[in-house]
């Protein structure tokens, strides 16, 4: 069964498994929460150190348990709250190093915090290994990231990439959870208000990812075992999580795939919590 994304009706017990919580999605911020027993990582923080401490405490997640803070790339809407949240904190950033340095030279990170360069290969936060992969988009570098966790559980995420290739799916496969953009529908960006630059740099190849390349990724992420999906980054302008939900299950079913309760499918909330999911 698809289901929307939703305000947090009820936090699940801590210890059982992991758990994915997106704190809020969207080009106005991103940032997502990776939890298990009560220790956790976040990937970005686009939104201000207030917001995201709130939303962190609506979570049930004490700052002090946050064992890093994985920066997929240096666009603001990844990066905005980071350093005013970590002014008098200590809790380390992992990115590549072209990101690092561009953090660094525009000291948008506190100089006390380390920045540690994972690259593409694995690295052990606290209870987490996390290894990165490339994502096409428009920055200095951009990352997605396959976590896995001390009790078993592993998920990946891709968010800001302008196409799917092969080495991106072998990274998305086989998990228990994968979160994939789906950024925009191409007809709304086509005929929306958007300068014909800003169209132009959306559809390219290092741009965003369209409600038919994610739903098309989703098919390969079925088949590979993957039950439970995200689909995050949603436009506010030019897309809805109606109409990229809807996009998913239509191409499952034409390819002969019923979404039902063995597969569930979820689209983040731009600006809210969206409802942690087991994993």
């Amino acid at each position: 069964m698809i289901y929307p994304g939703g305000v947090i009706s009820a936090l699940f017990e801590r210890g059982k498994m992991a758990r994915y919580i997106s704190l809020y999605s969207g080009s106005s911020g991103n940032c997502s929460a990776i939890e298990e027993n009560g220790k956790f990582i976040l990937i970005d923080m686009g939104k201000s150190a207030r917001l995201t401490a709130a939303a962190l405490n609506s979570a049930g997640l004490d700052i002090g348990d946050c064992h890093g803070i994985l920066i997929s790339h240096e666009h603001s809407d990844h990066t905005a709250g980071l350093k005013v949240f970590l002014k008098n904190r200590n809790i380390p950033v992992y990115t590549n190093a072209e990101t690092r340095d561009f953090l660094t030279d525009r000291e948008l990170v506190p100089a006390h915090i380390h920045i540690e360069d994972m690259g593409y290969k694995g690295v052990d936060i606290g209870d987490f290994f996390v290894s990165g992969f490339y994502t096409p988009h428009d920055s200095v570098g951009c990352m997605g990231f396959r976590i896995n966790t001390k009790n078993g559980s592993s998920m990946s995420m891709a968010t800001d990439l302008g196409h799917i290739n092969e080495n991106i799916l072998q990274n998305l496969m086989g998990v228990d959870l994968a979160v994939v953009e789906s950024n925009y529908d191409e007809k709304m960006l086509k005929e929306g208000v958007y300068p014909d630059y800003l169209k132009r740099r959306i559809l390219s190849n290092n741009g965003h990812l369209s409600n038919v390349q994610s739903s098309m990724a989703t098919i390969r992420l079925i088949e590979s075992g993957v039950k439970k999906i995200h689909l995050c980054h949603l436009s506010e302008n030019n897309n809805t999580p109606r109409i990229a939900l809807g996009e998913v299950l239509n191409t499952a079913l034409r390819y002969g795939y019923e979404i039902d309760g063995d597969v569930t499918v979820k689209a983040n909330r731009r600006h809210d919590i969206t409802a942690p999911t087991e994993f």
